[in-house]
């Protein structure tokens, strides 16, 4: 996949400079990347270096990201609102997304002064682009007074129309929060109908969504869990909360890409299987070379339009630089900052998970 225009020179010769600047870098890739692989990406990975070096700049590496742009040119790597936060924190004045539009967005709401780029404009997301700030202003017609919670993944001009963020490991909390703030038993949570109905189920307010979804993860179904199993039947399975309620109802936890990573991490399991975008199984299998993974493949076109090629363009050229409008990331930026403002849930997870499955498979009423 390459965007209009757009044709890579993948015939970079792999020299002997450019073994000195990435040797030290292929260990980290050797279990998933063959040598002869390798020498196809190397060049890439020292120019890529070498530029940001040059101009300042550091990349987000979002944790689906394929294994040689997450670990050797990713200088912040995680969730979307966790590189968000970094990019926000770091003196780099070039931000490159290595994710999809949206992430770019949040970075560019959370850091105006900085440039943010995304190296393919077309690396966009189902869920956000399931729901604009029109459809929000027309939902909070219907439902007066009722607060709005947003998902993260989302764009600019939605989280402006919003009371509040959230993001997965956190929903619970911040639906309990504003509901209490504003005095209401109702909420509206959108856009992902999948992380609304598990919220749903574990909270005393009535849930209004939206009928938005992730067309990584709901095609994950129960079936598929249960076969996983019967073909592993020691396995461990981790499921992130876009997935829909009967694969969470399967699972042993379900939890944010960073809850899942630091489950894995701190437990250790044997055999795990990560029921989420299939690279984030590569990233964390390169961290924790003990633990066996079990790979159901669902990867997200969007994400892959991200390639180191394309990365190494945008610096070269310094393209394609986000913008958002500052009277929508003024408010977008109320939204992000209200939600990071919260004190940390006592209930949370130490993996930073929504919950387990007991507690969130539990009838519910919801609105679509």
């Amino acid at each position: 996949m390459v965007a209009d225009g757009f044709k890579p020179d993948f015939a970079l010769p792999y020299t002997d400079a450019v073994r000195e600047k990435t040797d030290s870098l292929y260990p980290l890739v050797e279990r998933l990347i063959p040598r002869l692989e390798w020498q196809l990406h190397a060049p890439y990975i020292a120019a890529i270096n070498d530029l940001k070096a040059e101009k300042n700049a550091v990349i987000l590496a979002h944790n689906y990201m394929t294994p040689e742009v997450f670990a050797c040119v990713g200088d912040f790597r995680g969730d979307s609102l966790m590189l968000a936060l970094e990019a926000a924190r770091t003196d780099a004045q070039v931000i490159v997304q290595a994710g999809v539009h949206f992430m770019a967005e949040t970075s560019k709401i959370l850091c105006p002064e900085k440039t943010v780029l995304i190296p393919d404009m077309r690396a966009g997301c189902s869920l956000a682009t399931s729901i604009t700030g029109a459809d929000v202003r027309l939902l909070k017609q219907k439902y007066p007074g009722v607060p709005v919670v947003t998902y993260v993944n989302t764009t600019a001009d939605v989280k402006a129309e919003t009371d509040i963020c959230c993001t997965s490991s956190n929903a619970v909390q911040v639906v309990e929060h504003i509901t209490k703030e504003f005095g209401t038993d109702q909420v509206i949570l959108i856009p992902d109908q999948y992380l609304a109905k598990n919220v749903a189920a574990m909270v005393d307010v009535k849930v209004i969504t939206w009928a938005g979804a992730c067309e990584v993860h709901e095609r994950f179904s129960a079936d598929d869990i249960r076969e996983i199993r019967a073909g592993n039947p020691d396995v461990v399975v981790l499921a992130h909360p876009e997935c829909p309620p009967d694969v969470l109802a399967e699972a042993d936890f379900a939890g944010s890409t960073s809850g899942m990573s630091n489950y894995v991490k701190d437990k250790q399991p044997k055999n795990v299987v990560l029921i989420t975008e299939c690279s984030m199984s590569d990233n964390v299998a390169l961290e924790n070379p003990a633990v066996n993974f079990v790979r159901p493949c669902n990867l997200c076109p969007h994400m892959k339009r991200i390639s180191l090629p394309k990365i190494l363009d945008a610096l070269q050229t310094m393209t394609h630089e986000v913008l958002v409008d500052e009277t929508i990331a003024r408010k977008a930026r109320k939204a992000v900052q209200r939600m990071i403002d919260l004190p940390k849930s006592p209930n949370q997870s130490v993996y930073d998970g929504v919950a387990t499955p007991d507690s969130l498979i539990v009838e519910h009423p919801v609105e679509a």
